[in-house]
């Protein structure tokens, strides 16, 4: 339609300028002594027109000659940064579909044409450490810290990935920590310091950076729960000698890792051994009170001499709820020989044997009995553990 309609334009113009032209009768007189010369008005304004697009033709011509070069090289450098253009965007897609050989020539490409010469070293360092090239990784590196501007974080991302990678976690920590300095952490450097932080053995800072990507969900419940695991289980072996840290620490644990059945036990288990045997009841108490766990009812007889008629009344309320359990059977017993009640933990040992015969249940009671001098009923226990 716009075409059109300056074509209309044009036609009408052109016909105005044609009946203008027909009834105009002036003229122009030009004199040179000694010539004259006379036209009519209308040729001379058709010349003047000629003319003036003759100038502007020529001076146009002119212009052009005189900034050719210039042309040419913005030509040559747009051509330069089309092919850039390409080769960074093929060597994105090689890198991510491992072609690393093909990645790292398109990336040199890249670089060659002058085309975001640090994101193109950033690709080529990339692709040598995947292949294993140190000679090619050290130069392009060298290059991405001389175009460092645009890409700094990156490179120092990318950077402290490959340290943790060679389990260099000393240096991937500077790095991390300068990056945080520099430009805060974000959840891909919260995984790389997690990652880092366990190869140094730091596990109070892996229960925060665990607790940190819970938060930003960058993290399941069930994935963290292993970490978190490991991390006390590290933190109470560090403190097992140490009764009253123990408590200080189990004390600051938060609920869900408390009540966890198998950390309980590990937690209990390095309570006694630090002589803290009331602290390790009270600890598998609250637990069992909440969550049962043979394993860790087992353990409760071993939690020292102090109040040992107060367990053994708890633990015969679990009883209750779990009258088959052999391990809380075998409990039991050894509680009332620890207190001398000879009748119920023989009762409760041998209750434990009906359920299910197990060898430290054979021994507990091989013991009881040659304590009591009932020597022929000792062995005879005492071969059937052996027989286990």
């Amino acid at each position: 339609m716009r075409a059109l309609l300056w074509l209309l334009t044009m036609a009408a113009l052109a016909v105005g300028l044609s009946l203008a032209a027909r009834y105009n009768d002036g003229y122009a007189l030009l004199v040179l002594p000694p010539w004259r010369l006379e036209l009519s008005l209308n040729l001379l304004l058709l010349l003047l027109v000629a003319a003036f697009a003759v100038c502007y033709a020529i001076l146009r011509l002119i212009s052009a000659m005189v900034h050719l070069p210039a042309s040419v090289r913005a030509f040559r450098e747009a051509r330069a940064r089309k092919k850039g253009e390409a080769a960074l965007r093929e060597a994105i897609q090689l890198l991510i579909e491992g072609r690393y050989g093909h990645a790292l020539k398109r990336a040199e490409d890249a670089w060659n044409y002058g085309h975001a010469p640090g994101l193109a070293a950033l690709l080529a360092l990339r692709a040598s450490k995947a292949l294993r090239d140190e000679d090619r990784q050290q130069r392009w590196q060298q290059r991405a810290v001389e175009h460092d501007g645009k890409i700094h974080n990156a490179r120092l991302m990318m950077e402290a990935s490959f340290a943790v990678d060679a389990r260099d976690f000393g240096q991937a920590k500077v790095l991390l920590d300068q990056l945080a300095h520099e430009s805060g952490r974000h959840i891909a450097a919260l995984r790389l310091s997690l990652r880092m932080q366990q190869g140094l053995g730091n596990w109070h800072e892996v229960l925060h950076l665990v607790k940190q990507l819970e938060k930003h969900r960058a993290m399941t419940a069930e994935q963290s729960a292993p970490l978190r695991m490991r991390a006390h289980r590290e933190n109470l072996k560090a403190l097992e000698e140490d009764g009253l840290a123990l408590e200080q620490y189990l004390a600051r644990t938060a609920g869900k890792d408390r009540l966890d059945a198998s950390l309980a036990d590990d937690a209990a288990q390095a309570l006694i051994r630090a002589h803290s045997g009331t602290a390790a009841a009270r600890l598998i108490e609250d637990v069992l009170d909440e969550y049962w766990s043979s394993t860790l009812a087992a353990s409760y007889a071993y939690c020292g001499s102090e109040d040992v008629l107060g367990r053994i009344a708890h633990a015969e309320v679990w009883l209750q709820k779990h009258p088959r359990d052999v391990a809380l059977l075998l409990t039991l017993g050894r509680l009332c020989r620890q207190r001398q009640l000879w009748g119920k933990a023989q009762s409760y040992l041998e209750a434990s044997l009906a359920i299910a015969p197990s060898r430290a249940a054979h021994i507990e009671l091989a013991s009881l009995l040659e304590y009591l001098e009932k020597i022929d009923e000792a062995n005879k226990h005492f071969r059937a553990a052996a027989l286990i």
